[in-house]
């Protein structure tokens, strides 16, 4: 009895699971990123660090004298 359940189980599954199979749907590509301009704020940026490390430097510079 056993082995019959077990094939009409095993059978079951084989059968039915293309029932709930989903289809799967092709969707379009995304659309192409759009170009950040990054020059304004990174120059910004770049000149602030650049003028703090110079205060820095002048800084510990009068300290060791």
């Amino acid at each position: 009895m056993n082995k019959y359940f077990t094939i009409l189980v095993f059978l079951l599954i084989f059968v039915l699971s293309p029932l709930f199979v989903q289809t799967i749907v092709a969707q379009p590509p995304p659309p192409p990123p759009v170009d950040i301009p990054i020059d304004g704020g990174l120059s910004f940026l770049l000149a602030a660090g650049v003028a703090y490390a110079a205060k820095r430097l002048y800084k510990d510079r009068d300290r060791e004298i």
